[in-house]
């Protein structure tokens, strides 16, 4: 059975509001985080994903209580993180009522952290949060809310994360983030040829032909993004109609397909 790629919401969470800027800098309010996903879950998202973006750089723990407070509105997958360092931090977000768990600056820095994660939880709750930059041809991985590049190859470092028990990529174009330039394609397509895992694409989402590009030629498992949903520019069951009528397979509301290798349906 072809797997129906997925269309997922973002709530970026900065001092537990939503917020919205371009290549991660010149943040604007977007509002409440539960009100948004109350909203997605009504109009048919897959799954959402809530990253509070200022923990790892300001070294404050993930916002518990926010993730709890969108679980409750939610009844499709969650996934949650920000500033994770230990297998107790993630074991509270997961506690919280997320469904996965990403991870990002302290996997860098730790790889071990992975490994625990996925042993204590399962690799279907651990996913890589790799922000990257092009560089001469390629894609460097990047940390602390992408202000600091770690100088390993993105494609090198999600091969190990795999290989270390993450169940997933979440893979964020910088160059791209919030300039409704597109999807990052050519750095998508790459990172799926490397890992056996879904790879979710992100960074640059504008259109409806951007999806199409990032699920056909970028192979991306699921498209997330923020501002064309937040800013109710298309709505994700118009966006659904238009990738079923090009032969892209997606869950319609109320009818999900489910997919063996990303948790529930």
């Amino acid at each position: 059975m072809t797997l129906a790629r997925r269309i997922i919401p973002c709530l970026d969470v900065d001092a537990s509001r939503v917020v919205k800027g371009v290549e991660f800098e010149g943040l604007r309010d977007m509002g409440d985080p539960a009100e948004l996903a109350a909203r997605y879950n009504r109009e048919g998202a897959d799954e959402l994903v809530v990253l509070d973006i200022s923990a790892s750089f300001q070294g404050r723990a993930t916002f518990v209580d926010t993730i709890r407070r969108v679980a409750e509105q939610l009844n499709i997958p969650l996934t949650a993180g920000g500033g994770i360092r230990t297998m107790e931090e993630g074991r509270a977000v997961l506690l919280a009522g997320a469904d996965k768990v990403t991870v990002n600056t302290a996997a860098v820095q730790r790889p071990e952290l992975i490994s625990e994660l996925s042993q204590r939880f399962g690799a279907q709750a651990v996913v890589l949060s790799l922000d990257v930059k092009r560089k001469n041809g390629s894609w460097e991985a990047f940390i602390r809310g992408g202000r600091e590049g770690t100088g390993r190859d993105a494609a090198d470092w999600a091969a190990e994360a795999v290989e270390r028990g993450a169940g997933e990529i979440l893979l964020t174009s910088i160059d791209r983030d919030g300039t409704r330039s597109g999807f990052d394609c050519d750095a998508t397509a790459t990172i799926a040829a490397t890992v056996s895992v879904p790879v979710i694409a992100s960074g640059g989402a504008s259109t409806f032909d951007d999806f199409l590009a990032v699920f056909t030629r970028g192979c991306a498992d699921a498209a997330l993004a923020a501002s064309i949903f937040h800013l109710e520019t298309h709505s994700i069951s118009e966006l659904k109609e238009f990738l079923a009528k090009r032969g892209v397979p997606v869950r319609q509301s109320g009818l999900a397909l489910l997919d063996s290798r990303s948790g529930r349906g």
